[in-house]
């Protein structure tokens, strides 16, 4: 494809050429245009995300993280056990004594320490955090992932827009195939068969996918047509990622030695910096997980070790999206399912507490240096502000600009609101 067929294509209806216009069709044109380097169209990319979209990376602590060991901590009581507390960058916010880079990105971070909740069950509640409801036996509700990348996702964009990385997630489920999690289990290595054989070309892969559709069709034309559909919509995406230049943003070898090792050479914390690289690239949402928080025994050491993990994950992640003028428009949440109990057990752990949990939430709008709610002197019960998922859930559609009240199709026929309930906590933006 020359110069001019590229410009051509690549012309907004105004007939003015839009950058990301350009770079989906040097995409398309195989040989592209030598000149575009890949730094050059992460710039370009980088500068369209600031100007027109949003994006979520969402850091799940799976397993419930203590609120004691992470942002409330009680030094100097029984529930707060032996866990120690630290200044931040804030006066009068203090964290555990495990989170210290966390605290000198206090000015950019906001604390919600006043999360309350009825699920303590692993499975429902994690259902119900990813999605905003209980669940159900009549309907699989999809993700908070899936439809944010529904919502915001740009159609026809080549890569995932919902990344899911080092863990399980919820899925799209009647949102369809195109807004399934892509599944990344090892940060460190770049997707498996993303690159074409050495004799195949990009024309000669294309016409590989048409005959695939012919032989196709009739089974489609029998009564397989919803799966023939879904299959070749995966088909489809597979072949969008292997065509494209942005593939690379999930190679972190593009990255320096430096930066990989502040964000920490764990999978959680190269998952941080693949997450950055992605959002960069113009992917919608991206899940970091992070395993282990179920701490029923054992639960100081173990949480020091996880903590050690997520601390310079999370506040790396935070200052690299604001350095690069990402973070306006990036949310970046961390949570898990619920907490842990006030009373420490025989086994030097704690264990489900859904009454009084925690969570901390930067970019997006969202104001840092500040605490929504309380706990009360011991951390059993929530003191003020109390904020629901609902609530939570309201906020993060707050920050992406979407409504809340948007009602979906279930395959019943029944519709279902992205957030059923609870309120923007207005005091995280303001």
């Amino acid at each position: 494809m020359s110069l001019p067929s590229i410009l051509q294509v690549g012309m907004s209806r105004s007939g003015v050429v839009s950058r990301r216009g350009l770079l989906r069709s040097v995409a398309a044109g195989a040989a592209g245009v030598a000149g575009l380097s890949w730094l050059d169209s992460m710039s370009l990319q980088a500068d369209e995300i600031r100007k027109k979209g949003r994006s979520c990376i969402l850091l799940w602590m799976n397993g419930g993280p203590s609120q004691f060991e992470t942002f409330d901590p009680k030094p100097g009581t029984s529930s707060g056990g032996e866990t120690k507390a630290i200044a931040s960058a804030v006066s009068g916010i203090q964290v555990a004594e495990h989170w210290p880079e966390t605290a000198k990105a206090m000015n950019d971070i906001a604390l919600v320490r006043s999360l309350t909740n009825k699920e303590g069950n692993h499975q429902r509640a994690v259902y119900q955090l990813h999605t905003g409801y209980a669940p159900s036996g009549s309907v699989k509700h999809p993700s908070i992932g899936s439809l944010v990348a529904s919502e915001l996702g740009e159609v026809g964009f080549d890569l995932p827009h919902f990344v899911s990385i080092a863990g399980f997630t919820q899925g799209a489920t009647f949102l369809g195939v195109e807004y399934e999690p892509f599944a990344v289990q090892d940060p460190n290595r770049p997707p498996q068969n993303a690159t074409l054989p050495t004799a195949v070309t990009a024309k000669r892969y294309t016409r590989r996918l048409g005959l695939l559709k012919k032989i196709e069709q009739d089974f489609a034309e029998s009564g397989g047509k919803v799966v023939v559909e879904d299959h070749q919509s995966l088909y489809q995406k597979a072949s969008n990622m292997v065509l494209s230049p942005r593939i690379k943003a999930f190679d972190l070898n593009e990255e320096p030695a430096k930066l990989r090792d502040k964000y920490g050479r764990t999978a959680f914390g190269q998952g941080c910096l693949l997450a950055r690289r992605l959002v960069e690239a113009g992917v919608t949402f991206v899940e970091v997980q992070l395993n282990g928080w179920d701490t029923h025994q054992d639960n100081f050491s173990r949480v020091a070790d996880l903590a050690g993990q997520a601390d310079p994950g999370f506040a790396t992640l935070v200052a690299d999206l604001k350095e690069r003028g990402l973070l306006d428009s990036t949310l970046v949440v961390w949570m898990g399912e619920f907490g842990r109990t006030p009373r420490v057990n025989a086994n030097s752990g704690r264990d489900h507490w859904p009454r009084s949990f925690n969570a901390a939430m930067a970019g997006g709008g969202v104001r840092g240096g500040q605490v929504i709610g309380s706990t009360n002197a011991d951390g059993t019960d929530v003191k003020d502000q109390p904020v629901t998922v609902p609530d939570l859930l309201c906020s993060f559609c707050n920050s992406l600009k979407i409504d809340p009240r948007k009602e979906n199709t279930s395959p019943l026929g029944r519709p279902l609101k992205i957030v059923d309930g609870g309120e923007t906590v207005k005091k995280l933006f303001s």
